[in-house]
């Protein structure tokens, strides 16, 4: 995928501290299959939203195939 979008249910957000830097861990799954396969990515915090909870729709973006953005699904 060049450029594309995904969409996920979230499982849960893990902060992850890398010599003092922080990115988060986002776990989620299809939409389609909650209860398959658990995807992660890891970003910096500037790009997921505040207040993410486990059951939340998301869509994660990606660029070359490496993500770069989480947001909130709109449905």
């Amino acid at each position: 995928m060049l450029k594309g979008s995904r969409s996920g249910i979230l499982k849960r957000v893990q902060p992850v501290s890398i010599h003092g830097q922080l990115s988060l861990d986002i776990f989620f799954t299809d939409p389609e299959d909650p209860d398959g396969q658990i995807h992660v990515v890891r970003l910096g915090p500037e790009a997921v939203p505040k207040h993410l909870e486990a059951g939340d729709r998301i869509l994660v973006d990606y660029l070359v195939g490496v993500p770069v953005k989480v947001a909130r699904a709109t449905e």
